[in-house]
């Protein structure tokens, strides 16, 4: 077994026997131990009681953090004409058409979110088994299918946040930086867990959040009280 460094293993001793804190205690404990050279991000991972083989038990949906997430997006739109003008002018980083495609089926996807207008989804919708597993497909029911490219484009960039519920049930997603004050942070975990509550799909049965973990991308997870993080 690898020998652990000594900021990784101070890192572990801070949080060990600490579970099920509240948002307070688990991003002052994130922050404090968040120490490497680079800006972390702040994770969040929520195991769901949903079984998502099951259409009706499905979890997917779109949250705009109030604070933002600190990350630049990067975002690619699918149009023509004037909306790939539009798009352009409200600061998409890559407009296209069929070379767009083109360019994803050769292995460029230099991008964080997929926007199209409706009438180019026959060309996107070739590219399904690419941007699929991704996450990247442009679906209406997150707002990445539109013909509101300007308001689309401006909410990606603005810190907008997608989720999905992956195999096993597990929604992830970055919810901020360590360097953001913690109340802001505070405020964008809740702001998630609350989106997150309010998809809820039909078909869920028993107990619908079972476990929020919090962690930064180098440090260790912390588990958070899950009846302090839901707020109505």
């Amino acid at each position: 077994m690898a020998k652990l460094g000594k900021r990784t293993r101070a890192a572990r001793e801070a949080v060990a026997g600490k579970e099920n804190l509240s948002v307070e205690e688990a991003v002052a404990l994130i922050k404090a131990n968040a120490t490497s050279k680079f800006d972390e991000t702040v994770e969040i991972a929520m195991n769901l009681g949903v079984d998502t083989r099951h259409a009706d038990q499905m979890v997917r949906g779109v949250v705009g953090l109030p604070n933002g997430t600190g990350k630049n997006m990067r975002v690619a739109v699918f149009a023509r004409g004037p909306k790939a003008e539009e798009a352009q002018a409200a600061g998409a980083d890559i407009v296209g058409a069929e070379d767009l495609m083109e360019a994803i089926q050769g292995g460029k996807i230099d991008f964080d979110r997929c926007i199209a207008t409706p009438d180019m989804m026959p060309v996107v919708g070739r590219l399904g088994k690419i941007l699929g597993p991704r996450n990247l497909m442009p679906n209406p029911k997150v707002g990445t299918v539109t013909m509101d490219v300007k308001a689309a484009v401006e909410a990606a960039k603005g810190g907008e946040v997608q989720f999905k519920a992956e195999k096993g049930g597990v929604v992830h997603a970055g919810v901020g930086k360590a360097s953001f004050d913690e109340a802001k942070l505070v405020e964008n975990v809740r702001a998630f867990v609350s989106a997150v509550a309010k998809a809820k799909p039909s078909g869920a049965k028993g107990a619908y959040m079972k476990k929020i973990n919090l962690s930064s991308t180098m440090g260790p997870g912390v588990t958070v009280d899950v009846d302090n993080a839901v707020t109505e």
